[in-house]
Parts: C-alpha cells; structure tokens; sequence
C-alpha cells in the first residue's frame, strides 16, 4: 500500500530512537554562523497548479526552425516504429544481465546490434556500446595504450572539439602525451600526421567526415602507422558510412562514432550512444559488454556474454568499463533504426543530406563576400567564410527564428567569421531558401 515518510510523528520517532531532541541537532557539527536561517521556499502545489506552472515556464522556450546546426549532432528522422518497439516493457524494463546465459532475448538484442555496427564499418568485433562518441574516442585511446604499451596519442585538430576535450580531461591525470597537429583550413593536414607518428606513438586520432565537414582518405596514414606500431583509431558519422570508404576498408584498428544519428533523438546532450568497434586483435581490449552466439548441450542456438574477465563484475580492479543497461537501451534503438531503415535506406538517407547540403553551399556562395573554407570534398555538412563575424550573424538571425549553423570560434581561434553549415533528408528548399534570404540581408 502507499507509504508517505516523515510525518510528524514518524520524525519524532526516528529523532527519539538516535538520541536527539530536534532536526536542528543532527547539524550540530556545523557553526551556526554558517546554517541559513530561511530557504524562503513557497508553499505547496496541487497537481494542476504545477502542471500549470511548468507549462507557463515551457512556453518561454524559443523554437528555431529551420536549423542547420550540425557539429557532430544531426536532426535524422526517426521512424516512429523505433519508439514503439523499443517501449515496449519486454526491451525497455530488461536490465542487460550479469549471468553469461540470462535474458536470452536481451542478449539476440545486443548481438543483432553488434553485427549491423561491424557490417556498416566492416570491422570484425563490435561492443555493446558506451555512453557517447566522445566516450568511445577516450575508451579507444585507452585501448591503443593498453595494447601498444605506450602513452603518446597524436590527434587532428580537425576532430571534434567536444571529443578532443572530453579526452584532453579524461587523460589528464593518466600520464599521456596529447599531440594535437593543427587542421590546415579545416582539413588534416596529411604531411603533419605522417611526421608525428613515431616509434613511441600509442595510436593517431583522426575523423572521417571530421568536424568542418572534410571527406578525407586515411588508408595511407594508417598504413604510417603500423609501420611505427601505433594504432590506428577512426571517428565516423554511421549515417555517412553508408556511402563513404569504411574504416575496415582504410585499415583502421579501432572505429568509434556517436551513435545519436541513427535511433536517437537531439535532446540536450543525451542519452545517446557511443558506438565502438575493433579487428580482432584487439578484442581483450574492448571495454563493455560483447554478446557472442553458440548452442546449448542440445544443439540450439544461444547467446551469451563472452570475455567476461574484462569487466567491472569479474575484475573490478582491472576492468576495462563499467557500463551499464542504459547504454543497452540506446543501442536497441540503433539497431531497430538500422532495420527498419536497410542498407539502402541509410544510404538513402546520407544521400539526400549531401544532395541537400550542395544545394545550400550554392546558394551562400553566391552570396557577395560569401566563400568555401576550402574547396574539398564534403559530405552532408560545410563551412563557410562570412564578410562579418558569424556569432553576431547567429545572433541576428536567431531572432528570425532560423539558426544558420555554428560559429566555429566557439572553438577554434582566429576563425571569427567561420560558420558550419549542416543539412540533413529533413532540411527542405525552402529551408534553404530561407536561409539564403536572411543571410544575405544581414551581412
């Protein structure tokens, strides 16, 4: 039955049984000088004033539409079979389970999943997954220091900033050597990262679109690295993998990627996903949990959690992660995005969303003082060169209720006027048209 804690008399109980007269003594330790003598905190609502309260704050929030905000993050659409698969009770109250035979339908689940990410990026071993692209960059870091024994870690420039931060803090105390080489206009600068790598290189970080856009090719670079016995660890858009070359096919060691793009809606930073995958090789150094599959004494199929010494429940001292069944769920909605969608249907998607991106990067630059920052390939993303700086555009036309994309100065400097520019099989012409109109009138 229903159970209300804290009544009066439940209090004086509790404050009777431990010895003391009053609430106020529990915090004697603390000089009084230092207790507040209020909280000045209004009175209680009932259940329709606080939905009213709420929804009278909600509707101060300001809805910009369109947006061609990108950086890492992207408005997909989202089949809304994806939301009514994965709510129903069977799969969203699992929780992913300790027991390597438990849960069986839990663990097809997260096998299925595994096999869609190692056939997208055609790489042989694919994990569970882990919280976001940021956090999967860090864990394949880690990995390419356990497996080479080394501590230096040679980075492009051009890799997310949000990643490179996520990892300049998460190594800060772990000894590592971050070698960041500079982007040369937005693209990686190739010779550069040729000459970093040395015999005492962990792994070379790079990213495929990275974060201005670039399409680049990093077989070449990678086959360096081997050479010096670093790894080779490659950041991904999975929507643009559907078209692109695949890290198996560049020879990278290790791919990583933000799963949010396929399953998860935009939503304040999460929940999303961090999508890991390795060769082989490197399998013991996965963190997270992996599904395998084989048969029971009787010849039938199962699927269990294999290479369990590596986590947190077997060895905690020694474990490579600890993640948990949340990871499990957005993995889940990946995995029904990918099917519900095929291979022809991703690629699909990333097509419209390069197709729809040219058609935006010709009509700003014909805009006057309006330019590329580089003329290289790109995919469904692009930056461009404004005559002013493109906070104060942003800002401008922010109170028109469209959000021309991101300023780059929020992270790079020196590059005030920069604007990223993304589109995706949601953005319409006349988004774009739009978007060419008020830009320019407020340059």
């Amino acid at each position: 039955m229903p159970f209300i804690p804290h009544t009066p008399e439940d209090c004086s109980a509790m404050l009777q049984t431990i010895g003391v007269a009053t609430l106020d003594d529990l915090f004697a330790d603390i000089p009084a000088a230092m207790r507040p003598q209020s909280f000045n905190l209004p009175g209680g609502l009932s259940e329709t004033a606080t939905c009213e309260r709420m929804e009278g704050m909600a509707a101060r929030n300001q809805y910009a539409t369109p947006s061609f905000v990108g950086g890492g993050f992207y408005n997909h659409s989202i089949p809304k079979a994806v939301d009514a698969l994965t709510g129903r009770g069977e799969f969203y109250t699992a929780y992913t389970p300790y027991q390597p035979e438990a849960s069986q339908g839990t663990l097809q689940a997260i096998f299925e999943y595994q096999t869609a990410i190692c056939r997208l990026l055609e790489m042989d071993v694919a994990n569970a997954s882990v919280y976001d692209g940021g956090s999967a960059l860090f864990e394949a870091v880690m990995m390419a220091a356990r497996a080479t024994k080394r501590g230096r870690i040679v980075i492009d420039a051009s890799v997310n900033p949000l990643y490179r931060t996520m990892l300049a803090t998460l190594t800060a105390n772990l000894g590592f050597e971050l070698v960041t080489i500079p982007h040369a206009a937005g693209a990686p600068d190739m010779e550069a990262l040729h000459k970093a790598l040395t015999d005492t290189t962990a792994g070379i970080v790079v990213q495929n679109p990275n974060f201005f856009g670039v399409i680049s090719d990093f077989s070449g670079l990678f086959a360096t690295a081997k050479e010096k016995g670093a790894l080779s660890v490659l950041s991904v858009y999975p929507v643009m993998q559907s078209v692109l070359k695949t890290p198996g096919e560049m020879g990278a060691d290790i791919a990583v990627a933000d799963g949010q793009s396929v399953g998860q809606p935009l939503g304040f930073g999460g929940p999303y996903l961090g999508i890991m995958a390795c060769t082989k090789a490197l399998v013991r150094q996965l963190p997270g949990r992996i599904v395998g599959r084989t048969v029971d004494s009787e010849g039938k199929t199962g699927y269990v959690l294999t290479l369990q010494a590596r986590e947190q429940h077997i060895r905690r001292a020694k474990a490579t992660s600890n993640i948990c069944s949340n990871q499990a769920l957005c993995a889940l909605r990946t995995l029904v995005h990918l099917c519900l969608l095929g291979p022809e249907g991703l690629a699909r998607t990333a097509e419209i969303s390069m197709l729809r991106a040219r058609e935006a990067e010709k009509a700003l630059t014909s805009i006057s003082g309006v330019k590329r920052l580089n003329a290289l390939p790109f995919g469904n993303e692009f930056a461009v060169v404004l005559p002013k700086p493109a906070a104060d555009v942003v800002a401008a036309m922010l109170r028109e209720k469209i959000i021309p994309g991101l300023p780059v100065s929020l992270w790079y400097k020196g590059m005030d006027n920069v604007l990223l520019v993304a589109c995706t099989e949601q953005t319409r012409h006349s988004h774009i048209e739009q978007l060419a109109a008020f830009l320019g009138g407020n340059l």
